[in-house]
């Protein structure tokens, strides 16, 4: 039986014939040319296909299970998503209402950090171990490596981030970016060097500057931007940018893929997720049976 060679979709010219090395679209990756000159040739024929396969590539990419959570480095237990999440819960609640009902009256817990960067070590700790660790009488120390926290002015914070910036520590660099954008720890507010760092942030895979910078452009109404960024971050395993991403499908009228968005938001222990798909399905707008995957 022989192997079909692949051939270039413009000239037809195969594998290997004449030297000839073909590279595949990078929107589709369904077909191959031999040469630049043949895509642009073939780019009216193939422009129709090539989006549709593209979406399609693309909205698998944006549906599959989002990557694991980081576990803590003293626990070794994955990041709680937020407080509510990880609380226990009284017994005649849990069984009576949402998750989101609990939040919302308990707002102040809802809202509180799960986690701390520590720029000394470049570690990100849970609240569970930063709350022991605290407790045992060591509030001014860093949970991991056990250096001096308290007592440093705004320009050794600011130094110290610094060094973990040169070293491509990415949640320093977003960090950074923070404070400039803000004017904080003694720095001139300075947006466009906020924006370079977010940007180079997210380059390196860091889920909570793709949500940054998503949030940056749709208050400057670039819709477009904004999306990318945010589905950047959701992909990354982001559930505040997943929950977002629901809404601004819901608010372009794409229902089905708001609901996604919400479930796998909602799967992870997004207490806002939860509440919007309940509303959904109180209102109708969902097929019942996506309720089993949460």
């Amino acid at each position: 039986m022989t192997t079909k060679k692949c051939c270039c979709a413009e000239c037809g010219k195969e594998e290997g014939d004449g030297g000839a090395s073909l590279k595949a679209c990078k929107s589709c990756m369904r077909v191959k040319y031999c040469h630049a000159e043949c895509q642009r040739n073939h780019w009216a024929t193939h422009k129709a296909d090539c989006k549709i396969h593209a979406a399609e590539l693309r909205d698998e990419a944006l549906f599959k299970d989002p990557p694991p959570k980081e576990d803590c480095p003293i626990c070794f237990l994955p990041m709680p998503t937020d407080i509510i999440s990880c609380a226990s819960l009284p017994p005649a609640t849990i069984s009576s209402l949402p998750k989101y009902d609990f939040a919302a009256a308990n707002e102040e817990l809802a809202k509180k950090s799960t986690e701390e960067y520590y720029p000394c070590c470049g570690k990100s700790i849970c609240a569970r171990c930063i709350h022991s660790f605290r407790e045992s009488g060591n509030s001014d120390r860093c949970p991991f490596c056990n250096s001096e926290r308290m007592g440093k002015t705004d320009e050794e914070r600011v130094e110290e981030i610094i060094k973990r910036v040169a070293a491509n520590d990415a949640v320093s660099i977003c960090v950074l970016a923070g404070s400039y954008y803000r004017g904080l720890h003694g720095l001139q507010r300075d947006e466009e060097r906020a924006m370079k760092l977010l940007t180079r942030a997210a380059e390196l895979g860091f889920s909570k500057a793709h949500y940054n910078l998503g949030m940056f452009y749709h208050e400057r109404g670039d819709l477009k931007k904004a999306k990318f960024h945010i589905e950047a971050s959701a992909m990354a395993g982001d559930e505040a940018a997943r929950c977002n991403l629901g809404s601004l499908e819901c608010n372009s009228g794409k229902m089905e893929r708001a609901v996604k968005h919400w479930t796998i938001a909602a799967s992870a222990g997004e207490h806002c997720a939860m509440h919007y798909l309940r509303l959904v399905f109180e209102q109708g707008h969902a097929v019942g049976n996506q309720l089993t995957k949460l």
